[in-house]
């Protein structure tokens, strides 16, 4: 894909939104139009972009009106809108328009059917790694110190766990010891699931995170960042496996220091 004149993101909560908007320019996208929500979107996201819409988590039609608006063809959704409080807060007509459809209402159906709605009025969703090859993780040793042949396999029995619990649609992140699963993410998510784990193996456990199968890469993909390895570090976990290819580190350089810093190994698998 050639590198668009202008880009309309979606903005969550937390540090995504922010170098997406950095890589793009980086990489030639030359205006960038943001539907920001009130109490999420960070500060330093909105201002730099070059024009905004504030919204509520809900207000659908507004959204799908801004899109339009902003004269882009292609649009990204990065940072944190969780499925669970998407159209929490008074949704709109088209939201529960939206709504009223599904049969399912997890992020693949939530997602996916506004970047329906998206391509209805000509603007198509990007993969929500765009721009961002440099961040994405490798295969491998990442950061941190070498890990032995037993550290290994936990990680690779990690991956098969969780791609399986993902697959299911529970969650994408597990938590294992010397072949023993010690907690698997559920609705409270990546942090709590650490948590949980952590606090079960005590010291020396591994969190292994996964996109599901066959996951549409526009939406909801595994994300790694510096507080990933905050609460790892609080928890005792001593290794984080990803999946190489497919998980974005946010932003890897700062990441691998964190890690390196906690003494922590990044691990990416496939």
């Amino acid at each position: 894909m050639s590198t668009p004149d202008s880009l309309f993101l979606i903005a969550g909560s937390g540090k995504y939104p922010g170098l997406v908007i950095a890589e793009a320019r980086a990489a030639g996208v030359g205006r960038i139009s943001l539907a920001a929500f009130e109490g999420e979107t960070e500060q330093s996201t909105i201002d730099a972009a070059d024009d905004v819409r504030m919204l509520r988590v809900g207000q659908l039609g507004k959204m799908l009106d801004a899109a339009k608006k902003s004269g882009a063809h292609h649009a990204m959704m990065a940072g944190q809108l969780a499925p669970k409080n998407l159209f929490d807060l008074r949704p709109d007509l088209q939201a529960l328009i939206l709504l009223a459809k599904l049969k399912r209402r997890n992020a693949e159906t939530l997602f996916g059917e506004v970047a329906n709605q998206l391509a209805k009025i000509g603007v198509e969703l990007l993969p929500a790694l765009t721009f961002l090859d440099k961040h994405i993780a490798p295969q491998g040793h990442i950061a941190g110190p070498a890990l032995k042949k037993r550290h290994v396999e936990d990680v690779q029995y990690g991956y098969e766990i969780a791609k399986e619990s993902s697959r299911l649609d529970i969650g994408q992140t597990v938590v294992v010891r010397n072949g023993t699963v010690l907690a698997v993410e559920a609705f409270e998510g990546t942090n709590e699931c650490i948590k949980r784990g952590g606090a079960l193996g005590r010291d020396g456990s591994t969190m292994v995170k996964v996109s599901k199968p066959g996951q549409d890469m526009r939406f909801d993909v595994p994300v790694v960042g510096e507080l990933t390895i905050e609460t790892a570090k609080s928890a005792k976990i001593r290794i984080i496996g990803v999946e190489a290819g497919r998980t974005l580190l946010l932003d890897r350089p700062r990441v691998s220091a964190a890690a390196e810093s906690a003494g922590i190994t990044i691990y990416g698998i496939s």
